[in-house]
C-alpha cells in the first residue's frame, strides 16, 4: 500500500501543483460517489436506511484515505509517554475496593468484539463459537464470567456483542441458549463496507447483496468502527438512559480480558477527582509481541502507534523492547458520554489502516479499516494501565489453543487462571507446525492434552501425533521430516528432548 501511495504522491509531486492533485482527488471521489449511488439503488426498501449509513461512513473514510500520504506519524515527534500517564496495575490495586462496589458495577457494560470468523483456524462461522475448554466456547466463557459477577454482587452488568454481517446470524441463533442466564445480552452490527479494486480505486461490488459470489465484495471495517456503529444502533443512548457510564471493550478471543474491579473503581472514583474518559490496558512486551501497537506521547497527547504507521527506516527501533517496553492488549475502558459527545461532533480521529487482500480469483483489493484503540488521542484525560500479562491471553492459533486447554490453567466461573502448581508465572512458548493449523486436525493429533506444567518451549513440525497422558517438560522439539511420521506413545515423558526421524507405534 505504501509503495502505491508513494507512486501516487511521486506522480503528484512531479506533476508539480497541488491544484493537479486536488483535481485527481476530486475525480476519484466523484467516481466513487457514482458507484456507491448505483449500489444503493439496488437496495430493498427495508435495507435502504442502514445501507445508506454504511456507505456514508465509507465515503468519509475514503475521503480521508485520499487526503493522507504514506505513514501517518512523524517519527521525530514521537516521545516516551510521561511517567504518570501509564500507571502500574499494582498501584491501582493497592487502593482496594469500596464497600459499595455493586453500585459501581451497575454503571458498567461489557462489550465484546465479535466480528471475526474462525477461518484462520480452519473453522466455519464465528470464532466465538469455537470450543476452547471442556466443550465451552469463547462466548460460553464470557457469559459465565458476567453471570458469576451478577450473582456474586447482585448486579445487572449487561453483555453487548459487536457482530459483523459475517457473524450476526450464527451468533443470534446461539444466543437462545442463554435466555435463562442472569445476563442481558444485546447485539449490534458493525458497518459493511465495499472492498475496492487496488488499480481503479472503485468498489468491486455491483449491488448490495453479500451472499454467493458477492461474499468477497464486502468487509467489516475493523473494530475502530465501534464508535459509529454503537452510536447509530441507538444502543448507546439506551444504555446511557439506563444509567450506564463505562464500557469495557475487549476481543472475544482474549480469555484474559475479564472485568477487573480495581480498574473499574479507579475509573469511577479517581484519586484526583478527575475522571478518565479512556483507559487502555497495556502489558510488557516479550519477544512474541514486538509487532504490537505501543503507547507514545505525540503532540502532547497519548497516542497509539501501530507498526503499519512506522516509516520503514524506524521499524527495528519500533520493535526494540528496550525503547518501547509495552504494547496495547486491546482491553479498553471508555466513558459512554464521551463517545456520544465525540461522535456527535464527528471528532473521533483514527488513522486509516490499509489492508491489502488478494481474492480467490487473483484480484488485488484493498480494504480501509480503523482500530478502536487509535481513538485514544481524541478523548480527554486518557490513561494507560500496565496490567499483568495474565490479562492478555488471546487465542489466535491452535498453538494458543493448546495452552488454554492444558493443565497450565484452571477454569473457575468462566475465568482461566494460571495453575498454582506452575513454578514460573510465564507462559511456555509453543509452536505447532502446519499439520496442526486447523482445529479439527489439531484435535485429531492429540488423544489427550499433554501435561505441560513444567514446559518451557515446545516445537512440533510434520506428521506427529500424541497418545494419552503424555508429559512435556523443559524444552521439547519434535520434528518429523517429509514422509516420516512420529507417534508419541501414551504415557511418554519427554524432558529436554529432541525427537526426529520416524517413530510408529503399532497396535498388536
Amino acid at each position: 500500500y505504501f509503495i502505491f501511495i508513494q507512486d501516487f504522491s511521486q506522480a503528484m509531486s512531479q506533476a508539480g501543483s497541488s491544484q493537479f492533485q486536488e483535481v485527481i482527488r476530486q475525480e476519484l471521489e466523484y467516481s466513487m460517489k457514482v458507484e456507491l449511488d448505483k449500489i444503493l439503488a439496488t437496495a430493498h426498501s427495508n435495507e435502504i436506511e442502514h445501507t445508506k449509513k454504511d456507505l456514508e461512513g465509507f465515503k468519509k473514510l475514503f475521503h480521508r484515505f485520499l487526503q493522507e500520504k504514506g505513514p501517518s506519524v512523524d517519527w521525530g515527534k514521537i516521545q516516551r509517554p510521561p511517567e504518570d500517564s501509564i500507571q502500574p496495575y499494582e498501584k491501582i490495586k493497592a487502593r482496594g475496593l469500596p464497600d459499595n462496589i455493586a453500585s459501581v458495577l451497575n454503571k458498567l457494560v461489557v462489550v465484546k468484539l465479535n466480528g471475526g470468523l474462525g477461518t484462520s483456524m480452519g473453522c466455519k462461522g464465528p470464532k466465538s463459537l469455537i470450543g476452547v475448554r471442556n466443550e465451552n466456547t469463547f462466548l460460553d466463557l464470557t457469559v459465565q464470567q458476567i453471570e458469576h459477577l451478577n450473582k456474586s454482587y447482585n448486579t445487572d452488568v449487561p453483555l453487548v456483542l459487536m457482530n459483523s454481517f459475517n457473524t450476526d446470524d450464527d451468533t443470534k441463533k446461539i444466543l437462545q441458549k442463554y435466555s435463562h442466564s442472569r445476563v442481558k445480552i444485546y447485539t449490534f452490527n458493525q458497518s459493511r463496507y465495499p472492498r475496492i479494486n487496488k488499480e481503479t480505486l472503485l468498489p468491486i461490488a455491483k449491488d448490495v447483496s453479500y451472499s454467493g459470489e458477492n461474499t468477497e465484495c464486502w468487509y467489516p471495517p475493523g473494530h475502530g468502527d465501534i464508535y459509529a456503529s454503537f452510536y447509530n444502533s441507538g444502543l448507546l443512548d439506551n444504555l446511557i438512559a439506563e444509567g450506564k457510564e463505562y464500557i469495557f471493550v475487549s476481543n472475544i478471543d482474549n480469555l484474559g480480558a475479564t472485568v477487573d474491579l480495581y480498574i473499574l473503581n479507579h475509573l469511577m472514583n479517581p484519586p484526583n477527582g478527575k475522571r478518565c474518559e479512556f483507559v487502555m490496558e497495556v502489558t510488557n512486551k516479550t519477544r512474541a509481541d514486538v509487532k504490537g501497537g505501543t503507547l507514545t506521547q505525540y503532540e502532547n497527547k497519548l497516542r497509539l502507534v501501530e507498526i503499519a504507521q512506522v516509516p520503514k527506516a524506524h521499524v527495528d527501533e519500533f520493535k526494540s523492547v528496550s525503547k518501547f517496553k509495552i504494547f496495547n492488549t486491546n482491553n479498553l475502558w471508555i466513558a459512554l458520554s464521551a463517545i456520544k459527545r465525540l461522535q456527535e461532533k464527528n471528532a473521533i480521529d483514527m488513522e486509516i489502516i490499509v489492508n491489502p487482500k488478494t481474492l480467490d480469483g487473483g484480484l488485488n483489493v484493498i480494504q480501509l479499516e480503523t482500530a478502536v484503540g487509535a481513538a485514544i488521542k481524541s478523548f480527554e484525560n486518557s490513561l494507560g494501565i500496565n496490567v499483568p500479562r495474565s490479562r492478555f491471553l488471546p487465542v489466535k492459533t491452535t498453538s494458543d489453543l493448546l495452552l488454554v486447554m492444558s493443565n497450565l490453567y484452571s477454569l473457575n466461573a468462566g475465568s482461566l487462571t494460571m495453575s498454582e502448581k506452575r513454578e514460573f508465572p510465564t507462559v511456555p512458548l509453543v509452536k505447532l507446525g502446519s499439520s496442526f493449523t486447523k482445529v479439527q486436525d489439531y484435535l485429531r493429533r492429540f488423544e489427550s492434552i499433554p501435561d505441560m506444567l513444567e514446559l518451557d518451549h515446545l516445537t512440533v513440525s510434520g506428521d506427529v501425533t500424541f497418545g494419552k497422558n503424555v508429559s512435556l517438560k523443559g524444552t521439547v522439539i519434535i520434528i518429523a521430516n517429509h514422509g516420516d511420521r512420529i507417534d508419541i506413545p501414551a504415557g511418554a515423558l519427554l524432558e529436554n528432548k529432541i525427537v526426529s526421524g520416524n517413530l510408529r507405534i503399532l497396535d498388536h
